[in-house]
């Protein structure tokens, strides 16, 4: 959150605009409809970022500054078209902002076109789930911008990273390409067999996924779809009955609202990561009361998980 406040300070001053995906992260979307107007009289128009007529029509040439999205939205994985929503907004001189936090590696949106990229870097890139850091990509122009003595929103607002952390992820890094990989290829069987139990699954990987074509012709091949797919139960109590058993009664993964970990962790989003939205908010980006937000770990081997997660599931 360090991350992406540092960036629209630094992009947007009083009575600037920002044009954003109304699926976002829930502290993000807090971060945009509460707090920025509040303290900063920064305004944000919601829009769905695959209509990209809606897109067009909510950028206000002269007035919008930011066209901020997901590359693939937290939780319902929607894919973002970055090299087309890019180009739409450099055409108006519309500065383009995405968190690739579901996605390192596995999409690279600064080659598709974005201007900014953001990070979680507690999620997939520390791997650990014991660090809690950001991460802000751009140009030498923009960093330096950014740490400026006199004006600049990381020096002044002090979001600097404890070197020993930084020691730490540099240590991490350089195998995260494989960590991805495993997530990835693990997450791609588990949603073709989950769908052949008659789970309502949601994963850009499969064919019948809305974007899976756009998708197809984004990634990095050899990362595959990324590591996180969602379940669809329904109802809250149904959600939360099967995370129960697969955490209690099998020990498939762990109910927690972090992701990117060597254990498979899972979370009802309506209730947890997504909770600053309210009921109507939340329809609109299309999160229903049951949708379980499932990270693919990788301990175990993937015949043992699967077997846990079976169980559970037919169980209910």
């Amino acid at each position: 959150m360090a991350a992406i406040s540092s960036v629209l300070l630094h992009l947007c001053s009083s009575g600037g605009h920002v044009v954003a995906s109304k699926t976002l992260y829930g502290g993000t979307h807090a971060l945009l409809s509460h707090f920025l107007p509040r303290t900063s009289n920064i305004t944000t128009s919601f829009v769905d970022i695959t209509d990209h007529g809606a897109v067009a029509d909510a950028i206000v040439e002269g007035r919008t500054r930011v066209l901020y999205f997901e590359s693939m939205a937290n939780p319902t994985l929607t894919v973002a078209d970055t090299p087309e929503l890019s180009r739409m907004a450099h055409e108006k001189g519309v500065t383009v902002v995405v968190d690739n936090t579901f996605t390192p590696m596995v999409l690279s949106p600064a080659k598709l076109g974005a201007d900014v990229v953001v990070h979680s870097i507690s999620k997939f890139i520390s791997g650990g789930a014991d660090i809690i850091a950001g991460a802000v990509c751009g140009s030498e122009k923009l960093v330096k911008g950014m740490m400026d003595l006199r004006g600049g929103s990381l020096m002044l607002l002090g979001p600097t990273m404890n070197a020993k952390v930084a020691f730490e992820l540099s240590e991490r890094i350089p195998h995260l390409g494989l960590r991805m990989k495993e997530h990835s290829r693990r997450a791609q069987v588990y949603a073709e067999r989950m769908r052949e139990l008659g789970v309502k699954v949601i994963y850009p990987g499969l064919k019948d996924h809305p974007q899976h074509k756009l998708a197809t012709e984004m990634v990095n091949r050899e990362y595959g779809y990324g590591g996180l797919l969602s379940i669809d139960m329904e109802t809250e109590e149904r959600a939360n009955k099967l995370m129960t058993y697969l955490q209690n009664a099998t020990q498939f993964g762990l109910m927690a609202v972090s992701l990117g970990y060597y254990e498979t962790l899972m979370s009802c989003s309506g209730s947890s990561t997504s909770s600053e939205l309210d009921p109507s908010q939340k329809a609109a980006a299309g999160i229903s009361p049951g949708l379980v937000r499932m990270s693919v770990g990788y301990a175990g081997t993937l015949e043992q998980k699967w077997t846990q997660f079976e169980k559970a599931f037919i169980r209910m």
